[in-house]
């Protein structure tokens, strides 16, 4: 069941001192410009799809939109073997890292967007037993 979603993370108890403590954030307008920015690079990529967001990529857009080098690919090679991800979970860590690129403004999916994607496939590693680093 897991493996049929895009993003999985474990959040941890966060201790009271950190929470009752100064601390800095984005304010819910912050957050909504940058998605609202994230989401018109989308529809602007996708104008003559019939998509409008990364999560609706076919496998066919896959390969046109979220372009890995051959160092990514040995990079999600080992997240495979560690986890044992599924197919599925491949076409979904590319959609992700596409989106964090997007976030970014950038126009290619860098190293270390894949990488963050890969880190939101947590609860894989759970099904696994193993932790990857």
């Amino acid at each position: 069941m897991l493996d049929r979603i895009d993003i999985q993370v474990e959040a941890s108890a966060v201790p009271f001192e950190k929470l009752s403590g100064a601390r800095t954030h984005e304010t819910s307008e912050q957050i909504r410009e940058r998605v609202n920015k994230t989401r018109n690079i989308q529809l602007k990529r996708y104008s003559e799809l019939k998509i409008y967001c990364n999560a609706q990529l076919s496998p066919k857009d896959i390969e046109r939109y979220c372009q890995i080098d051959a160092q990514q690919k040995q990079l999600l090679k080992s997240a495979f073997q560690s986890l044992g991800l599924s197919a599925r979970a491949y076409d979904r860590i590319l959609k992700v890292a596409r989106t964090i690129a997007d976030i970014e403004e950038s126009e290619n999916i860098a190293s270390y967007h894949l990488a963050e994607a890969i880190q939101y496939r947590s609860m894989d590693k759970y099904r696994k037993g193993t932790v990857f680093a």
